[in-house]
């Protein structure tokens, strides 16, 4: 016949469950059955409870001795070490602080410093610039007063000469008219009449 490997895993437990049933052990937990004790779970079974007590009380006394002598002194220093570390922040923050404000009252000063140099700078440029322009007001006064008196004194000769040309012609044209007019006439006499005019 053929044999399947289930039919073979099948067949075998189905021997070792008859087998544990002919020697009085329980199938399910491999434990022998005592019969008094059926199906109460050890830890809730009245009879242990002084043992599991003894053993509690041990554990809960070593881990007390292990959090007292090990892990809270490490916690402790390291608060500590914390602590040390955020005051000396603080210290070094106020410190900051002060030189922060030592260098801004210092930048202010050399601020207001610099403005009134820049003020004085910019007043003494003003002052300057404005007797530059006067300095070069009167200079440009003083040339213009000159060229002034040059072109009256050039004025004055030109009418000087016209005037002279002007008796000329006054008497050039006395004597052309005349001339058309009447005839001859004696320069003299027109020489005469027009100096009485002017």
């Amino acid at each position: 016949m053929f044999v399947t490997p289930a039919f073979a895993v099948e067949s075998t437990a189905g021997a070792e469950a008859e087998s544990a049933a002919t020697n009085g052990t329980h199938t399910e937990t491999g434990v022998p059955n005592e019969g008094a004790h059926e199906g109460a779970f050890p830890p809730f079974d009245p009879s242990t409870f002084p043992s599991q007590i003894l053993w509690l009380a041990i554990t809960f006394g070593l881990f007390y001795l292990f959090l007292k002598r090990v892990v809270l002194p490490r916690i402790a220093g390291t608060l500590e070490v914390r602590r040390d570390r955020i005051a000396q922040d603080f210290d070094q923050a106020a410190r900051m602080k002060d030189e922060a404000d030592a260098a801004r009252a210092a930048y202010e000063q050399e601020l207001a410093s610099a403005r009134a140099e820049a003020g004085g700078i910019a007043q003494e440029a003003r002052d300057a610039a404005k007797a530059e322009a006067e300095a070069e007001r009167q200079e440009t006064g003083k040339a213009l007063d000159r060229k002034l008196a040059e072109a009256e004194a050039h004025i004055a000769s030109i009418k000087a000469e016209a005037m002279r040309d002007v008796g000329k012609i006054a008497e050039e044209t006395t004597t052309a008219l005349v001339e058309q007019l009447i005839g001859k006439a004696s320069k003299a006499e027109i020489a005469a009449a027009v100096k009485a005019v002017s």
